[in-house]
């Protein structure tokens, strides 16, 4: 038992449940249900899932010990060694690296998507284990970086779904990361309690806090403390590059005009980014610009968001996971104080709440695969059936935000035509937000503005605003010719013509383009 332990583990109880990773591994069994902390590939834990992958590997039990697997979105590495041994039955409900995907689309493993707001409370009622006898997780393995004297856990930079796993798992190990600070204070928890008495959230400002900064359990569900000493590990950030920063640019553009009419006030309202290089530009963008005082209200701050914290732009942010890169941790413990000051962790269920979400006014930004002419967009399904990570809480936001804006390349580099693929199409091949959902389509080559239009007069602003110079005149001719035969058919409020309808997606899977000779 390390010094540093002790002193993290301030429920001696506890201390008496030390075991090693290795001595944990006879607590599985195939089939189990388990839950794991964590949120977008931080805050999971790392000794226990690598010590069962080394006794599969050791042992070549590939296939034959395997579970039901939830976290609050994606986990780790860790997690990708679980799929690449097919130790995973089912997961859900949000995924991210090669190994998991490919498994879920080899058809190695099953995969539910659901709404990150959603899961966590739909674990506790129970939906997820309806197959089980006892109802409940089997374990759930959680990290901590304190536990308290009344043996709550005191989680590291995500809170996720932990709160409601905890509540419904038939056992609990808990992983003590010494490797990390302890990250005491910075959560704020609330605790799940399920209708039909459940009162409201009563977070009114983005730094709204219940006072709760651990997660209480039964100490008599505790069956293990392990001591890990991993780091989160993410990957490196997709520096900005000249499509980014031109989507960038026209946002901010849009913004300080809403301002000028006035819909916005001189500071905006909490702002929601999703992940990815898209969304580090617009945090890069916002950071330079003129708007001040600022607030956040969203799930993960990546890298980009120390230097808005820096820039002294951003007054406030609050999330469920801090996301950040090595570098950006280093950075991030460095100046500690200053940056835990105005941050807050909550659990997802609470950053992802819709009723919060439409009570604060947030303006929502998030990146699509496609989006169709009348902005239904993909955020999942690659040509309806390659499944890439899920679909997050893209929708919990963009349903419920005051500005729903969907932020996209025109146009995506592939290795057969120069100019790419068009994120801009006919028809979307599976649809995650709406046509009612998005208020905002914004591309690298302009910005369309598609509140209080009708679906034609939203097809043509896309079209006019938003499409790649290579596709502009495509898609012009379909949207004419979709008219055409709608009229014809009297069928008019959402032209389309069935048979054209993915033929952009067709002729780039036959012949490697999206671009058409003809659309006869």
């Amino acid at each position: 038992m390390s010094a540093l332990l002790k002193s993290r583990v301030r429920y001696a109880p506890y201390l008496k449940k030390l075991r090693t990773p290795e001595q944990c591994v006879d607590l599985f069994k195939h089939g189990q249900y388990l839950g794991w902390s964590g949120f977008t590939g931080v805050g999971a834990p790392k000794a226990i899932p690598t010590a069962l992958a080394d006794h599969v590997e050791k042992n070549d039990l590939q296939g034959k010990l395997q579970f039901n697997l939830f976290v609050g979105a994606s986990a780790g590495p860790e997690e990708g060694r679980w799929a690449e041994n097919n130790m995973i039955i089912k997961r859900s409900p949000h995924q991210v690296g090669k190994p998991i995907s490919a498994a879920i689309n080899d058809g190695r493993m099953l995969f539910f998507d659901k709404h990150l707001s959603m899961f966590p409370q739909d674990l506790t009622y129970g939906y997820y284990t309806r197959f089980k006898e006892n109802d409940l997780l089997d374990y759930t393995i959680i990290e901590a970086t304190a536990i308290t004297e009344d043996g709550a856990i005191v989680p590291g930079p995500a809170v996720g779904g932990s709160p409601e796993m905890l509540s419904v798992s038939d056992k609990i190990i808990i992983e003590v990361n010494t490797k990390t600070p302890s990250f005491e204070g910075i959560h704020d928890i609330d605790l799940p309690v399920n209708p039909p008495h459940r009162p409201p959230y009563l977070h009114t400002s983005v730094d709204y806090k219940t006072g709760r900064t651990a997660i209480p359990v039964d100490p008599e569900r505790v069956v293990a403390i392990v001591e890990s000493h991993e780091g989160d590990k993410v990957p490196a950030n997709t520096p900005s590059d000249a499509m980014s920063r031109n989507i960038s640019d026209n946002l901010i553009e849009f913004l300080e005009q809403e301002v000028k009419l006035g819909r916005m006030p001189y500071n905006l309202h909490p702002l929601q980014s999703g992940i990815g290089n898209i969304g580090n530009a617009v945090v890069e963008g916002l950071a330079g610009s003129n708007f001040k005082d600022l607030n956040v209200w969203t799930e993960v701050l990546q890298d980009g968001f120390l230097d808005f914290l820096e820039s002294g732009s951003l007054n406030y942010a609050t999330a469920t996971s801090i996301r950040l890169t090595e570098e950006g941790f280093e950075r991030f413990y460095a100046n500690w104080d200053e940056f835990t000051s105005r941050l807050c962790l909550r659990s997802q269920v609470v950053s992802n709440s819709p009723e919060i979400i439409r009570r604060l006014g947030v303006i929502a930004l998030n990146t699509p695969v496609e989006v169709d002419i009348y902005a239904h967009a993909n955020s999942t399904n690659v040509n309806g059936s390659r499944m890439l990570n899920g679909l997050g809480g893209s929708a919990d936001f963009l349903r419920n935000a005051k500005l729903s804006v969907m932020h996209t390349p025109s146009a995506r580099p592939s290795k057969t035509d120069p100019t790419g693929i068009s994120c801009i199409v006919p028809m979307a091949t599976h649809v995650d937000q709406t046509e009612h959902d998005l208020d905002i389509i914004v591309t690298d080559i302009g910005l369309a503005d598609l509140r209080g239009l009708a679906p034609k007069e939203r097809a043509q602003e896309i079209i006019n605003k938003c499409v790649h110079p290579d596709f502009k005149a495509q898609l012009q001719d379909y949207f004419d010719r979709a008219t055409f035969y709608a009229q014809k058919k009297k069928c008019l409020h959402e032209p389309h013509i069935l048979r054209d309808a993915f033929k952009m997606h067709i002729n780039y899977q036959d012949n490697g383009t999206m671009k058409l000779s003809s659309w006869d």
